[in-house]
């Protein structure tokens, strides 16, 4: 009998303040490059990179999430970081992952601008033997890719082949590291939250129940402080 293969499933993180179509059109296009079974969405409950005075509750930022993906049946949210509480950091989310559905083939996906800095994450030697990777960059970006491969991992990693817009790599736990050019939208959560202190149109940056949320809880209007609660 044949064995059958493991589903391979994409984990994209962030804060989500809001989760806007620049996200859902990433997402969309990793999980056709790669051919993914799934994406599973995880807001983080506090974000180690982040000024926390601008970010909202993580209720309401969960409850954005699931009006976005709605009407995509490739996506799914995880609150695995809104459950721990406290700092969401990686290494904790990838174990989890790992250890508790050995079914799956994990691909962590995260920006070019966020992996150059990937040494200054907690833990961050062990990530790569807990899933592989996958590194978003944008037509235009002219720099050879191994060049986004910060040199405290460089010797981890050795170049495997490229297809098209992917270029991969294999770690010397035998994950891999794809760094993928997509189109993507270009919009910003810090551009959502400006335009709506200014009180500014977000129509069309955001999918239409997000931007019908962020109105009637009049959500960014001031500087919001995290909600613990």
């Amino acid at each position: 009998m044949e064995k059958k293969s493991r589903k391979r499933v994409g984990l994209l993180g962030g804060t989500f303040n809001p989760v806007h179509l620049g996200h859902l059109r990433a997402a969309e296009e990793i999980r056709e490059v790669l051919t993914l079974d799934k994406i599973y969405f995880i807001p983080a409950y506090i974000p180690p990179h982040k000024d926390l005075e601008e970010i909202i509750s993580p209720n309401d930022r969960l409850k954005m999430l699931k009006l976005a993906i709605l009407e995509n049946p490739f996506f799914e949210i995880s609150d695995v970081e809104l459950k721990r509480e406290g700092t969401s950091y990686t290494i904790d989310t990838l174990k989890h992952f790992s250890s508790n559905f050995p079914e799956f083939e994990f691909y962590f996906i995260l920006g070019n601008e966020l992996f150059v800095e990937i040494d200054t994450w907690k833990d961050f030697k062990q990530l790569f033997e807990l899933s592989n990777f996958t590194v978003i960059t944008r037509p235009g970006f002219s720099e050879d890719s191994s060049s986004l491969i910060p040199l405290a991992v460089k010797n981890d990693f050795r170049y495997y082949k490229k297809e098209k817009d992917v270029t991969i790599y294999l770690h010397k736990s035998s994950k891999t590291l794809a760094i993928v050019q997509i189109e993507g939208i270009r919009v910003s959560s810090t551009q959502i939250r400006d335009l709506l202190r200014d009180k500014k149109s977000i129509k069309y940056l955001v999918p239409a129940p997000v931007e019908a949320y962020i109105l009637s809880k009049k959500l960014y209007v001031k500087e919001a402080v995290l909600n613990r609660v």
